[in-house]
């Protein structure tokens, strides 16, 4: 039974969906939609561990911090890798949603539902639940994300059919057959768009001797990435570290460069899809072959990608509306009808 005190504020509150992810969080307010996209990251002084900026502010500041500051992400394959940033982070989240129009905050106490991987264990569950607890929730529900995603972009997870998903994050790829509110075959790589960037990253240094940033790859993952051979060639001039004479150097960078360095990810992604397949019922299967498989996620983003897995799995392949969003909206759908939500919901906690 919720307390007097609790149920009086939680009707002030406003009930939260997050995509707790390892590159960015996503928050999603009832009634309201997107709240919150911002880099999972937070800038804090080494010694002190006193906290200096959180998202965007943190991003600015990465590879470019004297040694008194590091920017840590807190989140490592979707779960937690250091529990005080992460919350330290969330909380930040949850009261710049309550902060008042005049100045001043709310006091929060929301329901969260927050999205995570299949494979996680007891104690990261546990973590998870206790991080959402401390940053102000009465409530806290964890969903898998590819069910999360699957209701986020208005898959039938309630009919005797099945329904494919592909969800590429920043930290995991989760692959999922769902049928009548289950998972009933998966795969959950760690796999996502920090593993690409390091792809990018390994493969300028092996083929020119040039060390890149961190964002530096990132953008050219962004600009230049692909998963498909297509006649729009891209170029893009970066600038790195010359590993031999220790100076700076630019070079010139294509489209075809960039999907080299990423096809062994993208490659790993397409078996692991493959291998589902292969354990889904033929029931399934079939309805899979005539319905299609839903792609989301920031790797939803990678031109071509879908046609590479239609190429390599012989179905059809769509990109979901809003890629970015599905975790995050189909955890603030679960708020809204409590029936549902005690369907899908992996683990629970109350204050």
């Amino acid at each position: 039974m919720i307390p007097v005190v609790d149920h009086i504020l939680g009707k002030f509150s406003q009930d939260l969906g997050v995509d707790l992810g390892t590159v960015n969080t996503l928050v999603y307010a009832k009634g309201k939609g997107i709240v919150i996209r911002e880099p999972s990251i937070v800038a804090q002084h080494k010694k002190t561990k006193k906290i200096l900026a959180i998202g965007t502010e943190a991003k600015k500041m990465l590879g470019k911090t004297p040694a008194s500051i590091i920017c840590v992400r807190p989140m490592k394959e979707g779960v937690i890798s250091d529990y005080d940033t992460t919350l330290a982070m969330l909380s930040n989240f949850v009261q710049k949603i309550h902060k008042k129009p005049g100045g001043g905050f709310s006091l929060p106490r929301p329901r969260i539902i927050i999205g995570v991987p299949t494979n996680v264990t007891e104690v990261e569950r546990r973590a998870l639940l206790d991080v959402a607890l401390a940053s102000g929730a009465r409530e806290a529900y964890l969903v898998e994300e590819p069910m999360a995603a699957a209701i986020g972009a208005n898959l039938p997870v309630s009919e005797p059919v099945g329904s494919m998903v592909v969800d590429i994050g920043g930290g995991t790829c989760e692959i999922a057959v769902i049928s009548l509110w289950g998972i009933v075959c998966g795969r959950s790589l760690k796999i996502g768009g920090d593993v690409m960037d390091s792809d990018i990253t390994s493969y300028v240094r092996s083929r020119w001797g040039l060390a890149l940033g961190e964002k530096t790859a990132e953008d050219l993952k962004i600009t230049l990435g692909s998963a498909y051979i297509s006649d729009a060639e891209r170029e893009m001039v970066v600038r790195g570290l010359d590993l031999e004479k220790g100076l700076p150097r630019s070079i010139k960078l294509t489209t075809s460069h960039i999907r080299e360095s990423l096809s062994p990810s993208l490659n790993t992604i397409v078996y692991a899809i493959k291998d589902v397949i292969h354990d889904a019922p033929p029931d399934l299967v079939s309805d899979i072959a005539e319905r299609g498989i839903l792609v989301c996620g920031g790797g939803a983003l990678i031109p071509g990608i879908h046609k590479l897995i239609s190429q390599e799995t012989k179905m059809p392949v769509t990109i979901a509306q809003e890629p970015l969003f599905c975790v995050a909206r189909g955890c603030a759908a679960l708020l809204l009808t409590d029936d549902l939500l005690k369907k899908v919901k992996i683990a629970k906690t109350t204050s």
